[in-house]
């Protein structure tokens, strides 16, 4: 993994190598892309750069530029300006059947007409290759998505998790340099999303290709992949690491999409860190301490009261009114006995402290350490 993140801009050069000696090469690099809708801008001026055989993924609300960006790359749409490379080439005018790219949708777009391995062998087909030759790759690609023995059903007689295995062998079965992904796992329930997110990135480790996954779902996004972007109105907060994205957001927005934040404004009077206005703090960072308990000499301490608590299976959620104004959610242990109505006293230490680069919206003010 890269030793920093990076918000909105380019992405600097890669120069880690592979573990085979090989050096890390760019799959795809947006420079200064730019989608306008008459007035509405999708995408503004957006540099970034995706390496070759990274699960990469855009994760942002509905809205926010990421699929803008997902159909630029596969060629259904073009940049109102800007330039966009697949491995070095500008692909400017150039048609999706010409890109070395496949896309997999959230409804997977199969014939109903033809069997599994007829709409896994499609793309073959379409470039001439004989037909025992297809069924064999058609084979050897449903066998890896754990389809063996379904090659002559039609696709309606298939589950939603098993419809969208077909539609992932068809997109890899021509050999893509780079995967599409949008929002493939949109129209699953819970349980089959999750098993297919530990699929999905096995697969993608063993067929070894870029992967560029779109989703607004951040548990999607932390799961499984190498980096992420987050995507606001048309433009990117932070790419990074997923632990990065999670323990060191860059602005608010990020803090408050990218799993529940507590967003602070320092107290006027003498600030917590330097001259940072605004910092975040998560949930599970945060203590509810117990009558008598000490909060240590460098804890963040503050005064309120319980107004609700939640049962998370895993955990509590409670939300403390502070005195001194706002509200603050804490992750407690779920055997600890908490109360609506009781007077408490919250305490953070300053390493669960991150520096926002913007202020957030009415966040609550906290006093001096040690109080």
């Amino acid at each position: 993994m890269p030793p920093h993140d990076t918000a909105a801009g380019p992405v600097p050069a890669a120069t880690v190598t592979r573990a085979m000696g090989e050096a890390e090469t760019t799959a795809i690099r947006f420079e200064s892309v730019s989608r306008h809708f008459g007035p509405v801008i999708a995408l503004d001026r957006v540099s970034f750069e995706i390496r070759d055989g990274e699960f990469f993924s855009m994760l942002g609300p509905s809205g926010s530029g990421k699929t803008t960006s997902l159909r630029l790359i596969a060629g259904f749409d073009f940049p109102s300006a800007g330039r966009i490379t697949l491995h070095g080439k500008d692909v400017a005018g150039v048609p999706p059947f010409d890109r070395d790219v496949n896309t997999v949708f959230q409804d997977y777009a199969l014939f109903p007409h033809m069997s599994v391995w007829e709409n896994v062998a499609y793309g073959l087909m379409v470039r001439r290759m004989p037909r025992r030759q297809r069924r064999e790759e058609a084979a050897r690609m449903l066998a890896m998505v754990k389809l063996e023995g379904l090659a002559e059903r039609r696709p309606g007689q298939l589950s939603g998790g098993q419809r969208q295995r077909v539609a992932l062998a068809r997109a890899l079965v021509n050999r893509p340099s780079v995967l599409l992904l949008d929002e493939p796992l949109g129209a699953l329930d819970l349980k089959l999303r999750e098993q297919m997110q530990e699929e999905l990135k096995a697969l993608q480790r063993q067929v070894g290709i870029t992967f560029i996954y779109v989703t607004h779902d951040q548990g999607e996004a932390l799961a499984m992949s190498d980096r992420v972007a987050v995507f606001n109105d048309g433009r990117i907060e932070q790419i990074g690491s997923p632990r990065a994205i999670y323990d060191q957001p860059r602005t608010a927005f990020v803090a408050g999409f990218v799993g529940a934040s507590n967003l602070f404004e320092a107290a006027t009077a003498e600030p917590l860190i330097g001259e940072a206005r605004a910092f975040s703090v998560r949930p599970e960072r945060i203590r509810l301490l117990r009558p008598g308990e000490r909060a240590g000499e460098r804890a963040v301490e503050a005064e309120g009261t319980v107004r609700s608590v939640t049962f998370l299976g895993t955990h509590l959620r409670a939300v403390v009114a502070l005195a001194r104004g706002g509200e603050v959610r804490v992750a407690i242990a779920a055997e600890q006995k908490v109360e609506p109505g009781t007077a408490c006293r919250i305490a953070f230490d300053r390493s669960a402290i991150n520096v926002l680069s913007d202020a957030p919206l009415g966040g609550p003010a906290v006093g001096e350490a040690g109080r």
